[in-house]
């Protein structure tokens, strides 16, 4: 190539570096209201209710009101250290908030409104991590936990309940969208292939799993199967069954004759456990249904089970999900399994 033709290169490379792009009249607020408007027709309905969290947001922010043309990267940044370090979000608030903007502004990059997105960066290298991992509590305080649910005369009645989310580490509004068709006592075997939730106006709905992987057959143990058993034997008897996105024959019905939800089982969770913290001297840490599948998870992985078949149990699509979030090791379960190993090695010489 020669000298003429690398200076009419490099003359044409910066008059496109100078393209006049058409963001002038779109704001960010607007940007991600017509990024809303493509995509809420496709989203789940909790989806839905983050985009309209971000939306509100943006409307009070002044960065909601810069033109998308103007905003730089430094801009997004500084934006989001102020929404920690002022406004006290946590990281997964701010990482949610981005999580809209960033594909708001890659859409605004297709439809050449800008040249490029100002948000493409990591986090972690400019918002502190503040999240703390999900909790699993000991085998003990698990025992001790139970054992007051079973024997105290108000909460013993969620008991059974309880015991199967401690022992099948299936997530709670899986829990709760179980029907009798889906719990199979002869073969022993509980098929997930939905979750029941309500949104934030009160509407139930059925939602299927995102990834193959949500959808698993999980294995009764005899005490899981005794606790289904004992469940269904209590079951309430409906005239009329709640039928939700053609679904019915739901295992546990609050006071309205409506199938429990996540919330319901968080406030059993927290009401038993205050009770609990006020009787006894030792207290326990939190307790929610979530705990329980941190709980299951780890306990799991302590007694050898393999990380796929972990996997699996869990419903995740990314391993990688198994073994960051949902395993808790400490060092005496890495002390008992290299004495483990080591007496292995003896037995073997």
């Amino acid at each position: 190539m020669c000298i003429i033709e690398r200076k009419e290169k490099e003359i044409q490379k910066a008059l496109n570096d100078e393209v006049a792009y058409h963001g002038g009249d779109v704001t960010v607020l607007g940007l991600t209201q017509r990024y809303v408007s493509v995509k809420s027709n496709n989203v789940r309905h909790n989806t839905l209710a983050g985009y309209k969290t971000v939306m509100n947001l943006l409307e009070k922010e002044a960065f909601g009101n810069m033109r998308v043309d103007m905003v730089k990267q430094s801009d997004t940044k500084l934006w989001l250290q102020k929404l920690q370090t002022e406004d006290k979000k946590s990281f997964s608030a701010i990482a949610s908030i981005r999580g809209v903007l960033r594909p708001a502004f890659r859409m605004a990059v297709v439809d050449d409104l800008i040249r490029k997105n100002p948000f493409d960066w990591e986090l972690r290298e400019v918002i502190y991590n503040d999240s703390k991992p999900g909790a699993a509590i000991s085998q003990r305080q698990e025992r001790l936990f139970l054992e007051f649910v079973q024997n105290d005369k108000h909460y013993r009645q969620y008991y059974e309940s309880i015991y199967i989310l401690f022992k099948t580490g299936i997530r709670v509004s899986e829990f709760c969208g179980l029907t009798l068709n889906d719990v199979d006592m002869k073969n022993r075997k509980i098929h997930v292939d939905h979750q029941l939730q309500r949104t934030r106006e009160g509407k139930y709905v059925i939602e299927r799993p995102k990834t193959k992987n949500g959808e698993r057959h999980l294995p009764m143990t005899e005490d899981v199967y005794q606790c289904f058993k004992e469940l269904i034997r209590k079951r309430k008897k409906l005239k009329v069954e709640p039928m939700i996105d053609g679904i019915s024959g739901f295992l546990v019905f609050d006071k309205n004759h409506m199938p429990y939800v996540a919330l319901h089982w968080e406030n059993r969770f927290e009401f038993a456990l205050g009770k609990y913290n006020r009787t006894y001297k030792e207290e326990l840490p939190t307790i929610t249904p979530y705990t329980c599948r941190h709980t299951y998870c780890t306990n799991r992985v302590r007694d050898g089970v393999s990380p796929k078949t972990l996997q699996y149990l869990m419903g995740h699509a990314d391993i990688r999900t198994t073994l960051q979030y949902y395993t808790h090791y400490e060092y005496e379960d890495v002390e008992k399994e290299i004495r483990r190993l080591e007496e292995k090695r003896k037995r073997a010489r």
